[in-house]
């Protein structure tokens, strides 16, 4: 997994190591990845890698990711009931397109509205979505899971991963679009 970090993947996606949470577990790896395109921050997210030989019967396996995912969403996709849903979905259909075997899996999906008052009311609304996961892979390809959670970010930021040769229509000011 380490050899991934500081690849460059589409759609501006950016991989490094960080300090792993010594307390979850004996064993631990953390990379974070950042979607920037020019010097806007589109999506931001970390993965942790887990192993306890001796782990908690909840995990049911020795590893276990535990990951975090947010991105700035546009008003109208913001205010969508459907938000939840639509990123576990996300979660699952990218683990399955990346062959990567799971059990275990759990977490929450959470809107957070941002409203500016006093000195800081000339910024517009934000609406962010926030996403905390965890599961157990099955298989020993852990590789397939770091794969499949880049692309999850990417999606987040709204660049969702293509095919190796083929190149992304310029975007337009998604933000400034949206106020």
């Amino acid at each position: 997994m380490r050899s991934a970090t500081g690849e460059r993947r589409t759609g501006g996606l950016r991989l490094e190591e960080i300090p792993a949470p010594a307390r979850l577990a004996p064993y631990a790896v953390a990379l974070q990845a950042d979607v920037r395109e020019e010097d806007e921050e589109l999506a931001t997210g970390r993965f942790i890698l887990l192993h306890d030989p001796e782990p908690p019967p909840v995990w049911q396996g020795t590893f276990r990711v535990v990951t975090y995912i947010r991105a700035q969403l546009e008003q109208d996709m913001g205010n969508d009931a459907l938000l939840g849903s639509v990123a576990w979905t996300w979660l699952v259909e990218s683990l399955e397109k990346h062959h990567a075997p799971y059990t275990a899996a759990g977490g929450t999906a959470t809107r957070v509205l941002s409203e500016s008052y006093g000195t800081l009311a000339d910024r517009n609304d934000t609406i962010d979505i926030e996403l905390r996961a965890s599961w157990t892979p099955s298989g020993p390809e852990l590789r397939d899971h770091l794969e499949a959670w880049c692309d999850m970010v990417s999606t987040f930021a709204g660049v969702p991963p293509l095919p190796d040769g083929v190149s992304a229509l310029p975007r337009h000011g998604r933000r400034a679009e949206s106020h």
